[in-house]
């Protein structure tokens, strides 16, 4: 395990974060009709490896009708910084940090990282979509 503290921001810089990742262990993409829209691509990590710095009163939130998640966007600049929910399948209760938010990770360590393609769609959260070209 190779934990590493990432610091992360909306586009203004209003929203701003840090969590405590390892991107080796691998990051994640689905095909949920909320993930294919806004071209998902994250890492989840458990509530106490996110720490929310500032800009609380920036934050809304989007919430569809499986009230399984709360994503989070900045009021201000539009951009989903992460993502907060809970899936009995994935082990609970998590935080999603959107991999494109992330201000201080190096462009290899991006490169490198393992991609999980998940069958959110379907619920089928341990098994790949038998397509993910699109994803």
């Amino acid at each position: 395990m190779s934990l590493k503290k990432y610091t992360g921001s909306c586009h203004c810089g209003a929203v701003r974060y840090e969590a405590d990742l390892d991107l080796s262990a691998g990051t994640g993409r689905c095909n949920c009709s909320f993930c294919r829209k806004v071209r998902n691509w994250s890492i989840i990590v458990k509530p106490e490896a996110f720490r929310l710095l500032n800009g609380e009163n920036s934050l809304s939130f989007y919430e569809f009708n499986t009230k399984s998640s709360k994503h989070h966007f900045c009021k201000n600049c539009g951009v989903r910084t992460f993502s907060k929910g809970y899936i009995e399948e994935i082990g609970g209760a998590f935080i999603s940090v959107a991999i494109s938010t992330l201000d201080n990770a190096d462009l290899n360590e991006l490169i490198e990282a393992p991609v999980w393609y998940a069958d959110g769609l379907n619920n089928n959260w341990h098994s790949q979509p038998a397509e993910i070209r699109y994803l």
